[in-house]
């Protein structure tokens, strides 16, 4: 009775198997993730003030007067003259308008011309979770993205997973999580992400 030959190939079953190790492979090694395609809200630029911001304040003809004010934490300012102004909430030409009327309520001036820009927005900020060198808030300054974040946190630690990081941004109705890949990033395959204040960046550990 001749005994059966093997055929030289794999069996359906060891096939399988490479199969679904091949996948694991590339799924660990590559992006996986393609930023243009993940559907994330722009970000909405906002320049009204908060505590902490600090801004200069100018009236025309009153050379004597500080020029540089920083918002409290009850949202206020200390001016002179008029003293305790709520400027949270506010843009720059809303605050310039609101000193103009106290002033000429107050009858320190008559025809004033108020002029405010901002130096510094430190309420406004972002913040990074996770495997990153240093956690923490940041501040949102013009054009700031997630790449130049995640540099600003001393970059990923060793185990960080760099392909899945998750980006939480708050909506009028709510907020919207989306998993973003710096890998994607780095490698020239999709764009930088534009980000906004208030945005929450969390980076988990790989799994080995």
């Amino acid at each position: 009775m001749s005994t059966p030959k093997r055929s030289g190939g794999y069996g359906p079953l060891t096939k399988i198997v490479v199969c679904l190790m091949s996948l694991v492979v590339l799924l660990a090694c590559g992006s996986s993730i393609d930023n243009s395609q993940v559907k994330l809200p722009l970000p909405i630029e906002s320049t009204t003030v908060g505590p902490d911001d600090v801004f200069v304040l100018r009236i025309v003809g009153e050379k004597d007067l500080p020029e540089e004010y920083q918002v409290a934490s009850d949202g206020t300012v200390d001016l002179p003259y008029i003293h305790r102004v709520p400027v949270s909430g506010l843009e720059p030409h809303e605050i310039a308008r609101a000193v103009r009327e106290r002033l000429i309520e107050a009858k320190i001036l008559r025809d004033p011309s108020v002029v405010v820009m901002i130096k510094e927005y430190r309420s406004k900020k972002i913040t990074v979770l996770g495997q990153v060198q240093k956690p923490g808030s940041f501040p949102l300054t013009s054009g700031l993205t997630l790449l130049q974040v995640v540099s600003l946190s001393g970059g990923f630690t060793s185990i960080a997973k760099t392909n899945q990081v998750r980006l939480t941004r708050k909506l009028k109705d709510g907020a919207k999580t989306v998993v973003l890949s710096v890998d994607a990033i780095t490698e020239g395959s999709s764009p930088d992400v534009p980000l906004q204040a208030g945005d929450v960046l969390y980076i988990s550990e790989r799994v080995f």
